[in-house]
């Protein structure tokens, strides 16, 4: 589980195909070595994977993982090249504060910023999702985009914008969004439950 707060911008080193459709991604970043651990689950971009190998090299941390067929098919992660800035977040720990809403990091499709508007202040966002999943996105509610814990600000039938902070734009991936960009979805999980119970009675 994480909270959808970016701790660090991992950039990818290596994309090296393997067999069965299976992509291992080379990502390094700022973590100490120490602090990661083969087996640990860290979100990449929203997208949840499992560390394969870990090391240091020219005094920077590096890790693997592995993506599979679906991954690759149904998020971002199928068009990382060698390069590409993603958002990182570590798994949730007992007594870690909550500061954005609770994330599983398992993405629900992707979302397509439509507009980018920089007012004084922030960044407004437009984005258009698929339609199967706009009915999760409430204004004052919640959703992860490319990982990262936002509060929707105004929703339409097939679109929802957010407002995006200066201390945000700095240090994710948003600072450098603009038109046309894809992006991870997670709807929040409670608004995933109460359309399930609302369907079930």
């Amino acid at each position: 589980m994480f909270t959808g707060i970016t701790t660090d911008v991992g950039e990818v080193y290596a994309v090296e195909p393997r067999a069965e459709g299976l992509v291992r991604l080379t990502i390094a970043c700022g973590y100490p070595r120490a602090g990661i651990a083969i087996g640990a689950s860290i979100a990449h971009s929203g997208v949840c994977m499992t560390v394969v190998e870990a090391g240091e090299q020219g005094g920077r941390t590096w890790y693997a993982v592995d993506a599979a067929a679906e991954t690759l098919r149904l998020t971002t992660a199928g068009n990382w090249k060698q390069g590409a800035k993603i958002n990182l977040e570590r798994a949730l720990k007992i007594g870690d504060e909550l500061g954005g809403h609770i994330v599983a990091g398992h993405v629900d499709g992707i979302a397509m910023l439509e507009a980018r508007k920089n007012l004084p202040d922030m960044a407004r966002l437009t984005l258009r999702a698929p339609r199967e999943l706009m009915r999760f996105v409430a204004a004052k509610g919640s959703v992860a985009l490319d990982g990262i814990s936002l509060t929707v600000n105004a929703v339409t039938a097939d679109t929802f914008s957010v407002l995006i902070i200066p201390h945000t734009l700095s240090v994710t991936t948003l600072g450098s969004a603009k038109a046309g960009d894809r992006m991870n979805l997670e709807i929040d999980l409670m608004a995933r439950y109460a359309a399930r119970l609302m369907e079930t009675k």
